[in-house]
């Protein structure tokens, strides 16, 4: 499923237009992109968390050239499914 699919479910689910229901889903990834950029968790009840998680600095190897270097540190976001979710999956 792509993100248009996504908004026909939601809007034939709600019941309201395409264009809001890709309005609602564009404040969703919003409000969820500005929580993980503050490093806040964002749990949703029997769905799963965002988080996002700290990358620690390690070596590469560039494949083309086969040089050796160095990865920064960084953050990456990350996803726990809740037990609803995984029982749905099931």
């Amino acid at each position: 499923m792509n993100k248009s699919e996504l908004i026909e479910e939601i809007a034939i689910s709600a019941d309201i237009s395409k264009a809001a229901a890709g309005r609602a889903l564009d404040a969703v990834i919003a409000a969820v992109k500005t929580s993980l950029k503050n490093r806040e968790e964002v749990a949703l009840a029997g769905f799963g968390t965002f988080y996002a998680s700290r990358r620690p600095a390690r070596t590469g190897r560039n494949p083309r050239t086969g040089a050796v270097l160095t990865i920064e540190a960084g953050w990456a976001p990350k996803f726990r499914a809740g037990k609803g979710l995984r029982d749905a999956v099931d």
